[in-house]
């Protein structure tokens, strides 16, 4: 209602403005046109966020984001062909005589043209939901290999990404809150282009534990006994896999993999550390 009244009012002043030469006549129709522009924008931003909240309810979010985007590109591109018409300008005329000046505009708005249709494709192809808990990794970044110590050796890589839950998909930019609950907006030129790990396609994902043991213990009983004291948290689904991954002069390095409940490492993790942490401490002191 508020969005009618609004346009009504710009209406009547636009008259207004003209009849009573605010407005000089000769500059009346770009003035027309002008108004025309703002009420057309203001119009389909309204439309589209009310189609968006009453949809969201029956139909989901993600698709309710999506017919709010159908929306825009609709009202947009109406306005315009609206707008061309008023001035009697030929779509196809226009095109043609385009030349350098459409060249330059076609140069300058390369990003937002690319972001535009990458949203498209985001919304069509639904490589993700809203509210979907998300890792993006780009392609410009590769693995990266660790290179402090006592990595040196190791046989790790790490994935660098953003994981967040995707909250908006909008024309130019997608916004994910982070886990550290920050607001990120990735260009869709960018996300189309990116690798995404969907985490709330599986309610369980494997958590991987290093942890370095004196060699006064002997492996298989330091194996044997993580093992079974594993058995008794909850959060693993599985029997976990241990195996002896590295060994330094006085220490040897087990790596425990375990299937675990929920779309977070960091609760099972602790767990799985506070459990052999105490189990390690209680072999060192028996073998001593």
């Amino acid at each position: 209602m508020l969005l009618v009244i609004s346009i009504i009012v710009l209406a009547v002043g636009s008259f207004v403005a003209v009849s009573f030469n605010i407005v000089p006549l000769k500059y009346s129709s770009l003035f027309y046109g002008l108004v025309f522009i703002i009420a057309g924008v203001a119009a389909t931003t309204g439309i589209s966020k009310v189609v968006y909240s009453k949809m969201a309810k029956s139909v989901g979010e993600h698709n309710a984001t999506s017919l709010s985007f159908i929306v825009k590109i609709f009202g947009y591109t109406l306005t315009l062909l609206v707008l061309f018409s008023y001035f009697k300008i030929s779509v196809t005329a226009a095109l043609a005589a385009g030349g350098f000046s459409g060249l330059i505009l076609g140069l300058a708005s390369q990003n937002v043209m690319s972001n535009i249709f990458g949203g498209i494709t985001i919304l069509t192809t639904k490589p993700f939901k809203i509210n979907d808990r998300i890792t993006v990794s780009t392609w410009q970044y590769g693995l990266i290999a660790p290179a402090y110590p006592p990595k040196f050796w190791s046989n790790d890589f790490i994935i660098p990404g953003y994981t967040g839950i995707v909250k908006v998909v909008s024309l130019i930019y997608t916004q994910i809150i982070t886990d550290d609950n920050v607001p990120l907006k990735i260009p869709n030129s960018v996300l189309i282009q990116a690798a995404i790990f969907v985490q709330s396609d599986s309610n369980s994902r494997m958590v991987k534990v290093k942890y370095e043991i004196p060699k006064i213990v002997d492996p298989e009983l330091a194996i044997s006994n993580i093992g079974r004291n594993l058995r008794s948290l909850k959060l693993i689904k599985n029997t976990p896999s241990i195996k002896v991954l590295e060994s330094t002069l006085n220490t040897y390095i087990i790596v425990i993999d375990a299937l675990c409940e929920g779309q977070y490492e960091e609760l099972p993790k602790s767990e799985i550390i506070k459990i052999t942490m105490r189990t390690v401490n209680r072999l060192v002191k028996r073998s001593r």
